[in-house]
């Protein structure tokens, strides 16, 4: 879940249990909110951070694609939306699955490095997948090549001070506390003539 000012918050404590504090595993029975559910938890019974990874891949593939985590409109072998989305990539139809409002907009190259950064997070071997760190790196610099292309497209739209004004010439600087007015020419570091 996110705020308003979108910072994450802690949403679901289902499969948080207490332990002592020198204890590190706790095995138990098969719980959470399936379609979210790290695959090796069903072998190993035990949450990772590489477990989260993998159910941030999901919400990942889920914002991106506009659809639930489980769904039983699509196939049987694609009901998980992870298996679903693993298979569009795969089979390079992830724009059949891509949520139409996030094209466009010279938006595709970020809506495809966020959907192959979704595809390693839901790898099924947790050794395999990035984690959560490498992940907010990542979409941070997603963020910013977009903003740095944003800027680039902002430069080449408005015209340069020079190209208006001209480069300046000469300033004079006065010094009225002896009343006199002294000239100090200045040049622009770059010359703009070639």
């Amino acid at each position: 879940m996110l705020d308003e000012k979108f910072r994450a918050k802690v949403s679901d404590f289902g499969t948080s249990r207490s332990i002592a504090i020198d204890q590190t595993h706790l095995t138990t029975h098969v719980q959470g909110t399936f379609g979210y559910l790290d695959p090796e938890y069903f072998q190993s019974s035990q949450f990772t951070g590489k477990s989260d990874v993998y159910s941030f891949g999901v919400v990942l593939a889920e914002l991106l694609s506009g659809q639930k985590p489980i769904s039983y409109e699509r196939p049987e072998d694609r009901r998980s939306l992870s298996t679903h989305f693993i298979l569009s990539m795969e089979e390079n139809k992830i724009f059949d699955i891509l949520d139409e409002r996030l094209m466009g907009q010279d938006r595709e190259e970020e809506v495809i490095a966020v959907a192959k950064l979704a595809r390693r997070c839901l790898n099924l071997n947790g050794r395999k997948r990035p984690t959560m760190r490498e992940v907010a790196i990542e979409l941070e610099q997603i963020g910013l090549s977009k903003s740095s292309k944003e800027l680039e497209n902002i430069r080449d739209e408005v015209p340069s001070v020079w190209e208006i004004a001209g480069p300046p010439t000469s300033v004079t600087i006065g010094d009225f506390r002896n009343g006199k007015a002294p000239s100090l020419d200045v040049q622009p570091l770059i010359s703009h003539e070639t």
